[in-house]
This record gives structure tokens, sequence and C-alpha cells, in this order.
């Protein structure tokens, strides 16, 4: 997974830490809600399963869930110029939420949000990585503006769950990442049915399908389908991931064939 980063002309003379990251990929939702989260940690452990040096940035200012997720309590640390990324499992994590006390909230305007971002950007030192994974704030708001803009990514993967009016919010989503030129836009629909634990059918609760109807509709591509599991839940919550907590499992196995058809989507944008 090897390319030429595309970086603007100011994040080039400025030689940022991030421009040295050869593929950068953003996780969107149209709404919050849909797992975006629970999606982007996932994912991102599945393709360290596959030997591959990857970050994940949270860039959700006002709901930061990563360090949870991932397990991370600790203070951020710098090299006195740089923050230095936090490391589990052989993720490497940055999040707001670890410069804050718990249960702050964040009570900033727009600007000082995307300001914070801008800085997270620049004032990182991720060291050599292969891929960046960023989880956006939920909708197409100024902070995801800012951070697309400034990031310039290669990919971009719409988290949605089944039904009609996830779908919609994620139209948005798809057009947005369409009008800021990301080579690549992929669909996740997650939620998608429950196993019932005593019947073993399929029970959908939000409907099913609708993620696939509508990468076929819109031209892009279907990464796949995440069913509802307590288990995905209770991994998140106790910071060790799905991929991690049970890496055999039926859940685990479809972020792994979402992970090898993410790489070679990425091999296909760099080789163009």
């Amino acid at each position: 997974m090897n390319g030429t980063p595309n970086t603007t002309s100011e994040g080039s003379s400025r030689n940022r830490p991030i421009d040295r990251i050869p593929v950068r990929v953003v996780v969107f939702s149209g709404k919050g809600g849909v797992g975006k989260t629970t999606v982007a940690v996932n994912l991102a452990y599945a393709l360290v399963g596959r030997a591959v040096r990857v970050g994940l940035l949270d860039a959700d200012i006002t709901g930061p869930n990563v360090p949870l997720m991932t397990g991370i309590a600790e203070a951020p640390r710098t090299d006195g110029e740089h923050l230095l990324p936090h490391e589990r499992a052989g993720l490497k994590v940055v999040s707001l939420a670890s410069m804050l006390p718990p249960d702050a909230a964040v009570i900033w305007r727009g600007p000082m949000r995307s300001k914070a971002l801008e800085q997270l950007l620049d004032e990182t030192e991720w060291g050599a990585l292969d891929v960046l994974i960023v989880d956006l704030p939920p909708g197409t708001g100024d902070e995801v503006l800012t951070i697309t803009q400034r990031l310039a990514p290669q990919l971009a993967i719409v988290v949605t769950t089944p039904q009609e009016v996830a779908l919609l919010d994620a139209r948005r989503a798809i057009g947005f990442a369409r009008k800021l030129e990301i080579p690549a836009v992929a669909i996740v629909e997650n939620m998608s049915g429950l196993v019932c634990p005593h019947c073993g059918g399929a029970i959908e609760l939000f409907g099913a399908g609708g993620g696939k109807r509508e990468s076929a509709r819109q031209g892009i591509e279907f990464l796949g389908s995440i069913p509802i599991d307590p288990t995905t839940r209770e991994g998140g919550d106790s910071g060790c991931p799905i991929v991690l907590a049970e890496p055999d499992g039926t859940v685990s196995e479809t972020f792994e064939r979402m992970a090898l058809r993410i790489e070679e989507m990425i091999t296909r944008v760099m080789s163009a």
C-alpha cells in the first residue's frame, strides 16, 4: 500500500508529519447513532491484523469515543514539539478525549472545534504509517469540511443503517464526498439484522439490504453488512473491540473481509 500523498501546496510547504502518511481514509456518517466509531475502530484493527501500519484519529470533537473503545485512559504524551499517539495492540490512536477531564463537555463554537482539529492534524507525530483512518463527526458541518479538505483522503467510507431515514442522510454524506472529489467512496451497512439467540432466525429490526441497494444506485463500492451483536457492543464498552476479543467470530470475519476490500480499493486508487 505504497504511494505518494495527495497534499496541498500549503501542506507540502509546511512539511506536516501527516503529509508523510501515504494513504488517508475518512469514515463518514450522515447522522449519529449508526455505529460509525465502532466500524472505524474495528476496521482499523482488522487492517492491523493484515500487517498494515495504521493510525486512528478521533476527530469527533464533541463526542470522542475512540479512547473508550480502545481501552485508552492515559494522558497524552509529547516530544516537546509534537503530540505522540497512544498505541494499543499495534494501533496508534489520537483523540481529544485524552486531553480532557472525564465527562467534560466540549462547549466550543464551530471555528474553535475546527482549529482544534487542525492542530491535531498538524502537530501529531505519527511515525511510520501505511494508513491513517479518521473517525469524523456525524453530518457534513464545519469540522468535517475542515478536516477533509486538509487531509485530502483517497477513500471515504460512509456508515449507514438499513432504514430509509438513515440512508437519506448517507446520500448527503456521499454527495459531500463527491463534491470534495475524494477519489473512492464506499458504504458499510451496520446493524443489519439481529440473530435470535433462541431460534437462530434473523430479526430485521431496521430492515435489511438498504446499504447494498444504495451502493448500486450510487455506483459505489459496498463493503458489507454488519449484524447487531451484543458482543460487539460489550467489546466497545470494555475497550476490547470485537476484532480483538473474538478474532474467529462471524462479525470479526466480516470486518476482515472489509479490510481486504479496502486494501484493494486503495491499491486501485493509488495506481490510477
